[in-house]
């Protein structure tokens, strides 16, 4: 019997090194993500991409994590376009508490892919306010479900008027309280006004990926 007890306790003290280990392992990760804790006062207008770009680097600087370079998931149409998947580096990418989201581009546009309301964390490991109230959970991409395009953009991230629209993902991947909604591409605003955003369920909050 006392056997018995030795191997139960030496078993449960292997068991809680190994776990151990394995959190010290993720808080070792840096942050390579996170959801932007803050929009740009303007609704969709962030001065286009590299303002929306600076705004992903003075927040991750703000968080310590300004040695690395920031980009905004943001799709962008016309003259000089480009797809959001195409500008944010190859991964992984893991968030404020060590948590992998992703570990590459594929997977990041794949069911593999680690969002939700625990995951996806603003740069301080804050969480962001899911559906409610105030409801916070409409992320801009611009992007289809791939991380291409659309057309719904804010006329390129430069536009707070309260007509235009922008597509939003839901960093909690939730929609209508049933679970499965896309991350990136659920549906289009109502404006792009501080106004139009926040009735549609967000405030103008952005994805930021370190890109190196």
């Amino acid at each position: 019997m006392f056997r018995h007890f030795g191997l139960v306790a030496l078993a449960f003290a292997v068991l809680t090194v190994a776990l151990a280990a394995d959190a010290a392992a993720q808080q070792a990760q840096p942050m390579t993500f996170f959801v932007t804790s803050v929009g740009s006062g303007s609704g969709g207008d962030y001065g286009g991409l590299a303002g929306a770009d600076k705004h992903c680097q003075t927040l991750a600087a703000a968080a310590g994590a300004g040695n690395r370079t920031w980009r905004a998931y943001l799709s962008t149409t016309g003259a000089g376009a480009v797809d959001a998947r195409d500008r944010i580096g190859s991964g992984p990418w893991y968030n404020a508490k060590g948590v992998l989201i992703a570990q590459s581009v594929a997977d990041l546009h794949s069911e593999k892919v680690n969002m939700s309301n625990d995951a996806a964390l603003d740069e301080r490991g804050r969480t962001i306010n899911s559906e409610g109230a105030p409801n916070r959970h409409d992320i801009l991409t611009g992007s289809t479900a791939e991380g291409r395009a659309t057309e719904m953009n804010c006329q390129n991230w430069t536009s707070s008027a309260g007509d235009g629209s922008a597509t939003v993902g839901h960093h909690d991947r939730l929609g209508f309280g049933k679970p499965g909604s896309p991350w990136h591409s659920a549906h289009p605003t109502m404006g792009c006004s501080v106004e139009g955003l926040r009735g549609s369920g967000g405030a103008g909050l952005l994805y930021c990926f370190a890109a190196n």
